[in-house]
């Protein structure tokens, strides 16, 4: 199972929300690339990078920056924020991206989606950001009229096989993971869920073993950028 060390990238800078919104900012490292590094060097497999500003426009913002990233590492890269059509998409496996993310695009152009999917194989994943059980989009600003499992559903049908799913009112705050919200994917579906939003300590990661067998990583933000908890100690829960 892999620990994926998140960067959230707004106007330049790597930065962690509050439940997402723009107007609860913590800035936590001013050059994107040497946060990169730093996750690497401490051995992490894996960055989840996502595009703030992309998220909130539909327009990617940061593309020079993640190609700098993707330049300055040797290990893959995966992406979400803004990636609404098919030349987005396709950009940004240009600039090193090993694994794109689609949310809004999902609920919004499904037949687009589902043909990347069909195109990219596992190169494409699903974002699933809940709130309060329906799914967000546009960057959370906005309420779809679909459900958490309604779209996991639909999307199982289109041959994906992972998905990451993100509860937005845990996702900044260190409150946990959604335990019921995953059981709730784990049970009505067979996809493989990366895990985001909420962790901040061991425990959590502790609680999130029993369902092993169906996570297929857990991304960490906040809790690794205020040193709640060490890369190498949460990679070992699971090694």
């Amino acid at each position: 199972m892999l620990i994926i060390p998140a960067i959230d990238l707004h106007r330049g800078r790597c930065v962690r929300l509050y439940q997402g919104d723009p107007e609860r900012e913590t800035v936590y490292g001013e050059n994107p690339v040497d946060v990169a590094r730093q996750w690497v060097q401490l051995g992490a497999k894996m960055l989840h990078l996502v595009d703030l500003d992309g998220a909130f426009t539909g327009f990617s913002k940061h593309a020079e920056i993640i190609r700098a990233i993707g330049d300055s590492v040797q290990v893959p890269l995966q992406l979400g924020g803004g990636i609404r059509t098919k030349e987005a998409a396709e950009k940004a496996f240009s600039i090193g991206i090993s694994r794109i993310i689609l949310g809004t695009m999902a609920v919004e152009d499904p037949e687009t989606a589902a043909d990347l999917a069909t195109e990219y194989g596992e190169s494409v994943l699903i974002g699933i950001d809940a709130r309060e059980g329906m799914v967000a989009v546009k960057g959370w600003q906005e309420s779809s009229m679909l459900s958490v499992l309604e779209l996991a559903s639909r999307i199982e049908e289109w041959g994906i096989q992972e998905i990451v799913y993100t509860d937005i009112q845990r996702d900044g705050t260190l409150k946990g993971p959604d335990l019921k919200g995953l059981e709730t994917i784990i049970e009505g579906t067979s996809l493989q869920v990366v895990v985001s939003g909420g962790i901040s300590s061991l425990a959590d990661l502790a609680a999130l073993k029993p369902y092993g067998d169906r996570i297929k990583g857990i991304i960490i933000g906040k809790a690794l950028y205020s040193n709640q908890l060490t890369l190498p100690d949460a990679m070992a829960v699971f090694n």
